[in-house]
């Protein structure tokens, strides 16, 4: 696979998209949603931002974040409201370009996070033996709340090392650990509404991720 081109969004936390000095050990997250302008960038932008809040490394000791959509709006910006959204909570939008799901993301994710149900599904029937790495965002905080840190590799080891750890972990309690409403692994689209809506939704967005970057970086959020 080639490295990602540059200003697609998609990069270690350099906006430009050079990958030098990328570590050679990493982990690539990757949040899918349906155009890829709403809420993946949302996720995308505010998972970096936790992630450098907790690590303060611009590599993310190895973590790499991007995002796609399942009929991405390929090289669209972001939504001006997801846009505000994200310098709600100090997150940075620029250099987003939208992107269109294809086969060599799936690949080369480690962990592929989505919006809702179907999206997870449509991930999955891609084929890539994406099944066991493929959550919705909020099955996966829901599981990743389960697990006890304590049975996670120690810092020392590395942020890549303990990633994985997390996905085998969450893997093996999907099947055990239900969700409580049909309703309660989706994060809704709000895709032509107002502000109020998609201030709702970057909310629910922020409280998924915090306990997924805690457990994957060992390192609670700054109060």
């Amino acid at each position: 696979m080639t490295a990602p081109d540059a200003g697609r969004g998609i990069g270690n936390g350099d906006e430009t998209g050079t990958f030098t000095g990328l570590p050679r050990d990493t982990f690539r997250i990757l949040h899918v949603s349906t155009g890829n302008v709403c809420r993946s960038p949302i996720t995308e932008r505010l998972t970096r931002h936790a992630l450098a809040d907790r690590l303060g490394d611009p590599l993310w000791g190895g973590l790499i974040v991007e995002s796609a959509g399942t009929w991405g709006h390929e090289g669209a910006p972001m939504e001006a409201n997801a846009e505000a959204v994200l310098a709600d909570f100090g997150a940075d939008a620029s250099g987003f370009v939208g992107r269109e799901l294809l086969d060599e993301h799936v690949i080369r994710a480690d962990l592929v996070l989505t919006a809702t149900r179907d999206h997870r599904a449509q991930v999955i029937s891609m084929g890539h033996s994406a099944g066991l790495r493929t959550f919705t965002l909020k099955e996966f905080t829901r599981l990743v709340k389960a697990i006890d840190p304590a049975t996670l590799p120690p810092l020392e080891d590395g942020v890549v090392a303990r990633a994985r750890a997390l996905v085998r972990a969450a893997a093996a309690l999907r099947g055990w650990l239900l969700a409580p409403t049909v309703e309660a692994d989706e994060v809704y689209d709000p895709y032509g509404a107002p502000l109020p809506f998609f201030r709702s939704v970057g909310d629910e967005i922020q409280q998924a991720i915090d306990p997924v970057v805690t457990a994957l970086t060992g390192v609670p959020a700054r109060t």
